[in-house]
C-alpha cells in the first residue's frame, strides 16, 4: 500500500454544517478542488468559495427530491479506483472519471428526527442512502482515499496535512476508515432499532447496538481493566446528559452507581415530595422521603451511615444550600439532582473531590426501553423493569389487613426493592428504609443482614430499639419457606409485601397469621441480578 498520498480533489456533502466553511477554506487554500451537492454547495458558494456541483460531474441533475444525486459511476468510480492498478486507471481515463481523494459526509439527521418524535414517513425520508454508500466506498479504498464523517476530525485532517506536506499517511487514513465504518454501523443500528419498534417487532433475528464515545475512562471496575463511556443519543435525564459542575472525571464505578441512584430516586416524582437515595456499589444503602430535602437525606443517611461513606447521593428535587451543608459533613463521591442553587454550589465548591451533577429533570421510570448484558458468546436483551403497582393492585392474603400507614410503607419498600440486587429484603418505617439486605444466595440471609444493620444503626444512634420495630418489609420474590418471614417478624416487622407464587404460599400465609402479620401479594416479581 502507498503511505503518503496527496489530496487534490474533495467531495463535501454534509447535513451538519458546523465548522464547514473554515474547513473548506483551509482545503481551498491548499489548492484542493471542491465538489459538492445541494445545500452544501450553496453554503460554500455564498462564502465565496469555488465549488463544482456533483450534477456537473455525473451529467445528471439531482432528482426525486434529492434521493438520487451521488449514486453514479463518476462518483463511485472516483472513490473506488485503485490508483496503482493500470486497468482501473485505464477505465477511469476511458470513461472520464476523475479521482476523489477526500470524502466529507455526515449523514441525514435520522437519529435527531426520531428523537423529535417525527411521523413514520418523515423518519423514512431521513434515512440516508447515497451518504452511507459513498462512505463505505471511500473507507474500503482507504489506501488512497480519506473519508471524514465527524466534524471533530476536521482539525485532525488539517493537522495531518500540515505535518506531511499536504499529504496523509496510511495509518491516518486507516483510523478515518475505521471511524467511517463505525458511523455507518451505528446509523444502520439506529434505523433497524427504530423500525423494529415502529412495526412492533420484539424478538429480532439480528439486533444491533451502537454508541458514541463520551469519555475515555482511567480504568474499569478495577485498575487493570480498560474502559470507556459511550452514550446512545437519547435525551433521558441522567448521568449521560448531566452537567458536571466540579470534581475530577467520573470513573466507571461512579457512572454505574450514579445511574443506579438517579433511576431509583426518579421512582419518587418531584411532585410527591422530597426524596433521597444513597447508593453504594450499585445497591441502595438508604432511601427516604422527608418534609425537606435535608430531612430526606438525613433519614436516608441514618439507615446505614457506614455504607453511605463514599457513596452516591441522588435527589428528586433541585439541591439547596441546607441539604448541601448536611451532605458536606461526610465524604461523598457524587451528588446528582435535577438542578442546584447557587448556595449549594458554593458549599460544594469547597469539596474538591466531590462531583456535583445536575440534570434538566428526572427520568420517567415508566418509559419502555431495553436492557442488555453480555454473556460468553452473545448477550441477553430484555425490557427494562418498569413494572409498578398501586394500592389497588395489592391482594391481602392474611387475616389482618395492613393499615393505611403500612400500605404506604409497603409500596415504598416495594419500589426500593426493585432497585436492590437479589435476593432483596427492604425494611421501611415511616417512608424511610431502616434495613436493606442485598445480593445474598439465601433470602433468609438477606433478611438477617438487613435486620442486623438496623441493630448496628440503633446502637450508633443511641436508640432504645432498632427501627425495624414496627416496620414493614418487602421481598423482591416470594418467600420459599416461612423462615425468612419469621426472621422479619422477629426483627419487628408488622406487615409484608411479596409477589406470592410459591408452592408453599399457604404455609407462609399461615405463619404470617400466627405471627400477627399483615401480608399482601403483588403478583409481580422484581429480580435484579
Amino acid at each position: 500500500m502507498t503511505d503518503l498520498v496527496p489530496i487534490r480533489r474533495a467531495l463535501i456533502s454534509v447535513s451538519d454544517k458546523t465548522g464547514l466553511l473554515d474547513f473548506a477554506r483551509a482545503l481551498d487554500a491548499r489548492g484542493v478542488e471542491l465538489l459538492s451537492t445541494g445545500g452544501t454547495a450553496k453554503a460554500l458558494r455564498e462564502a465565496g468559495l469555488s465549488v463544482r456541483d456533483v450534477a456537473d460531474v455525473t451529467g445528471f441533475p439531482e432528482m426525486m427530491d434529492g434521493r438520487v444525486k451521488t449514486l453514479h459511476p463518476a462518483v463511485h468510480g472516483g472513490l473506488l479506483a485503485l490508483r496503482d492498478d493500470q486497468e482501473h486507471l485505464a477505465a477511469m481515463e476511458s470513461h472520464g472519471i476523475a479521482p476523489i481523494d477526500l470524502l466529507v459526509v455526515n449523514l441525514y439527521p435520522f437519529e435527531e428526527t426520531v428523537a423529535k418524535g417525527a411521523a413514520y414517513d418523515d423518519c423514512i425520508e431521513n434515512i440516508d442512502i447515497g451518504g452511507p454508500a459513498m462512505i463505505r466506498a471511500a473507507a474500503k479504498n482507504h489506501a488512497f482515499v480519506n473519508v471524514v464523517v465527524d466534524v471533530a476530525d476536521y482539525h485532525a485532517l488539517l493537522a495531518e496535512l500540515d505535518a506531511n506536506d499536504d499529504r496523509t499517511t496510511l495509518a491516518f487514513r486507516q483510523r478515518l476508515a475505521q471511524a467511517a465504518y463505525a458511523r455507518t454501523a451505528a446509523y444502520d443500528a439506529a434505523v433497524s432499532t427504530w423500525m423494529a419498534a415502529a412495526i412492533g417487532e420484539t424478538t429480532l433475528r439480528r439486533r444491533a447496538f451502537a454508541g458514541t464515545l463520551a469519555q475515555s475512562l482511567r480504568y474499569g471496575e478495577n485498575p487493570h481493566q480498560k474502559a470507556a463511556f459511550y452514550t446512545d443519543g437519547s435525551a433521558r435525564p441522567g448521568v449521560a446528559t448531566a452537567k458536571q459542575w466540579q470534581g475530577k472525571e467520573l470513573s466507571y464505578n461512579n457512572i454505574n452507581d450514579t445511574d443506579a441512584a438517579f433511576e431509583l430516586v426518579a421512582e419518587f416524582g418531584a411532585g410527591s415530595g422530597p426524596a433521597c437515595a444513597i447508593i453504594k456499589h450499585a445497591n441502595p444503602c438508604g432511601v427516604a422521603r422527608g418534609a425537606t430535602l435535608a430531612e430526606a437525606y438525613g433519614r436516608a443517611f441514618d439507615c446505614d451511615r457506614t455504607s453511605a461513606f463514599g457513596g452516591i447521593i441522588a435527589l428528586n428535587q433541585p439541591l439547596d444550600g441546607a441539604t448541601a451543608a448536611e451532605i458536606s459533613n461526610i465524604f461523598t463521591e457524587v451528588v446528582i439532582a435535577p438542578g442546584a442553587d447557587e448556595a449549594a454550589r458554593e458549599i460544594f465548591a469547597k469539596k474538591k473531590n466531590l462531583r456535583l451533577l445536575t440534570t434538566d429533570g428526572l427520568p420517567d421510570p415508566s418509559v419502555a426501553s431495553l436492557a442488555f448484558r453480555q454473556v460468553s458468546g452473545g448477550f441477553l436483551v430484555q425490557d427494562k423493569d418498569n413494572g409498578a403497582i398501586g394500592a389497588a393492585d395489592l391482594k391481602v392474603v392474611t387475616k389482618r389487613a395492613p393499615t393505611e400507614q403500612e400500605i404506604a410503607d409497603l409500596l415504598f419498600a416495594w419500589t426500593v426493592a426493585k432497585h436492590v440486587k437479589s435476593n432483596a429484603i427492604v425494611y421501611v418505617k415511616d417512608g424511610a428504609t431502616v434495613g436493606v439486605g442485598a445480593g445474598q444466595m439465601s433470602r433468609v440471609d438477606s433478611t438477617r443482614i438487613a435486620a442486623r444493620k438496623a441493630q448496628d444503626m440503633a446502637e450508633a444512634l443511641g436508640l432504645a430499639a432498632p427501627l425495624t420495630q414496627g416496620s414493614v418489609v418487602a421481598s423482591d420474590a416470594f418467600f420459599p419457606f416461612s423462615d425468612g418471614l419469621l426472621t422479619a417478624a422477629e426483627a419487628g416487622a408488622t406487615a409484608v409485601i411479596q409477589p406470592g407464587g410459591s408452592v408453599r404460599d399457604e404455609e407462609v400465609i399461615a405463619a404470617a397469621d400466627e405471627a400477627g402479620l399483615a401480608m399482601v401479594f403483588t403478583g409481580m416479581r422484581h429480580f435484579r441480578h
